[in-house]
């Protein structure tokens, strides 16, 4: 899987991913979804889907902009189809795959801070509901203060196995320090052709939305074990199964040389034993 920074060749084209909307391209600085301005919508998205069963997807952002009031938010995609634009975030809706969306303006849901972050997963009929917020179709999610206008740089991190974990950190309160957004060990399907995407919108209120970098790799070892925590950001963070295993490795040194030393202890009180039946 690929890095996606600088952003264009030679030919001004990128050899990986199509824009349109109203998507700037700012030659390896970054890539603009939406500017400061109302009544905008970009999108980025994968020329080629994403195959692999397990997978790492980590993406530096920003969200700033010259006004005390602003939105919308943007959105990650990994959908059955790709560069369709739309209401939700700048793209379709009724889409088939998982969407991640960073929501920076609050339409209506008591008692959430905003920004908030939350994954949903439609069956290609099901739709985003704006007004709510998308309350009623939220998978997991977790509230981000702070993620606009950070001072250091922003990132999010999405961790898969196929039907075995799904994990979201998010870097915003200071450089190389995650927070968990959430994490399940009752991940969602994912289409197995699904395009990776990116888009933003803007409406009376607006934001920049940029999209800095994007990293995607392949995960070989075996997935970490997590407590479940849809719907929340609070939750133990996951972690790997090599210290256990290597208490057990240990403990059964420990045990075979006992049994080594026992034995030859006894072989020896036999041959002495043996020595005086003898003479």
């Amino acid at each position: 899987m690929r890095r996606l920074q600088p952003y264009l060749d030679s030919d001004m084209q990128s050899r990986w991913y199509d824009f349109g909307g109203d998507t700037i391209v700012r030659t390896d600085q970054y890539i603009r979804l939406t500017s400061d301005h109302p009544s905008q919508m970009g999108w980025l998205f994968s020329r080629v889907p994403l195959t692999a069963t397990n997978w790492e997807i980590e993406v530096e952002f920003k969200i700033h902009g010259k006004n005390q009031l602003y939105g919308d938010g943007f959105a990650m995609w990994l959908t059955r189809e790709r560069a369709k634009q739309g209401p939700v975030f700048g793209s379709a809706d009724n889409f088939e795959g998982l969407g991640v969306f960073f929501d920076t303006y609050k339409n209506n849901r008591p008692g959430v801070v905003f920004p908030y972050v939350m994954a949903m997963v439609g069956d290609g009929k099901t739709s985003y509901d704006k007004d709510t917020d998308g309350k009623a179709t939220e998978f997991a999610g977790c509230s981000a203060r702070g993620i606009r206008h950070a001072s250091n740089p922003t990132k999010f991190r999405l961790t898969y196995f196929q039907d075995k974990y799904l994990k979201l950190e998010l870097m915003y309160k200071s450089e190389d320090e995650w927070t968990l957004c959430f994490e399940t060990n009752e991940p969602p399907a994912i289409p197995q052709v699904a395009y990776l995407g990116f888009s933003a919108e803007t409406g009376e209120l607006s934001d920049n939305h940029d999209i800095i970098s994007i990293n995607a790799k392949n995960l070989y070892t075996t997935q970490p074990t997590g407590k479940p925590t849809p719907g929340s950001g609070r939750g133990r963070k996951a972690v790997a199964q090599e210290g256990g295993s290597w208490t057990w490795f240990f403990f059964k040194i420990f045990v075979f040389c006992g049994l080594i030393g026992g034995g030859y202890v006894g072989f020896t009180a036999w041959r002495a034993n043996s020595k005086r039946h003898r003479y």
